[in-house]
């Protein structure tokens, strides 16, 4: 894992010196979930590489779905019109499932990239996954190709952009209100860019507040179950049966406000558990993954309200639930949502 991250990072360290001194490679490809720096960098690519109103004959977009090796090389290999190079993007074009003749065919392409272009692997909706089984395509693509990956940003890296975001529509935000609107409406910048924009145009004053946040942005799945949750084990029914009625109302499906209940629940299972046995919150952000100690900090909180048992029925209930409505027909999904969310309040009492 940790020579990943380290290629991972040496691909992106890579691209921002290329693009920096102006030596732009013939090959990429760009992955990872932050769809929005994998655009930001496209972009970059396509201002460094063509000069302004020559995009339509050197900017090349392809969809990677019934591509062939021979479409992709006519294009590539198409001089320049007015501009020193030009930049071919292939969204989702799934290379390791590509019949042998075809296979051989773009390692050839790999080898002989003209000087004159850019070729760009974009994965968005498909990931991003070498088959090491085939040899000869995945050392091409370790030669001829910079990988370059895409993560969430880190916790630190990622409150620094948002202040830098509020401060250029004249709003600023402090950390606690950074972490929260992070908490309501994900880790993506994709996602929070149009957030941020709503919240800044919202804010009467000069500084975001969380009532802002809470005003005008579209909470995550995970965030409003788990207020949710939170609403249970206040034994706040009316207030945990509004929630799920929102939901339901903005035609989540009933599987996945279950699915993210049962996730949110075994968390707090295993906050309680670390209380009891004495760990902290840095155990649960090493346990979960978390990039930041905030909604751990949330956690520890919950499961100060409840016990182990509680939890460990919840979540069970959950996981019976979860297989009726796969299993049986004519489930009333929505019905029993409501009525799971009255027992786990009976089971409080």
């Amino acid at each position: 894992m940790a020579d990943k991250k380290k290629a991972s990072r040496k691909g992106a360290q890579k691209l921002k010196e290329d693009l920096a001194a102006g030596t732009i490679g013939p090959a990429y490809v760009f992955y990872g979930e932050e769809s929005y720096l994998r655009e930001y960098y496209l972009g970059e690519l396509r201002k460094k590489l063509v000069p302004p109103g020559f995009e339509t004959f050197n900017v090349h977009i392809l969809e990677g779905k019934d591509l062939t090796v021979q479409a992709l090389a006519e294009i590539v290999e198409a001089m320049p019109m007015m501009a020193e190079r030009t930049l071919t993007a292939v969204t989702d074009w799934d290379i390791f499932k590509l019949g042998e003749d075809q296979r051989g065919k773009l390692i050839a392409l790999l080898e002989d990239l003209p000087p004159y272009g850019c070729l760009v692997f974009v994965y968005d909706t498909l990931e991003y996954k070498p088959n090491k089984t085939m040899k000869k395509l995945c050392k091409a693509m370790e030669t001829y190709v910079e990988a370059v990956e895409f993560p969430a940003a880190s916790s630190a890296d990622l409150l620094q952009w948002i202040s830098r975001r509020f401060k250029a529509l004249g709003k600023e935000i402090d950390r606690t209100a950074a972490e929260y609107l992070v908490f309501t409406c994900g880790g993506l910048m994709t996602g929070l860019v149009p957030e941020i924009e709503k919240i800044a145009a919202y804010a009467k004053g000069g500084a975001v507040t969380q009532a802002d946040i809470d005003a005008v942005a579209d909470p995550v799945l995970s965030a409003e179950v788990f207020k949710l949750s939170d609403a249970v084990l206040q034994g706040q029914y009316d207030r945990a049966a509004s929630i799920l009625g929102d939901l339901l109302k903005m035609q989540t499906e009933p599987i996945m406000i279950l699915a993210a209940l049962g996730s949110q629940l075994r968390r707090i299972w295993t906050a309680r558990l670390a209380l009891d046995g004495g760990r902290d919150r840095y155990w649960l952000m090493e346990l979960w993954g978390m990039k930041s100690d905030y909604p751990a900090k949330l956690l520890v909180s919950a499961a100060r309200r409840t016990t182990a048992e509680w939890c460990a029925q919840s979540v069970r209930r959950c996981q019976m639930l979860d297989r009726r409505m796969k299993s049986e027909r004519g489930v009333d999904s929505a019905g029993e949502l409501k009525l799971l969310l009255v027992q786990l309040a009976a089971g409080r009492s």
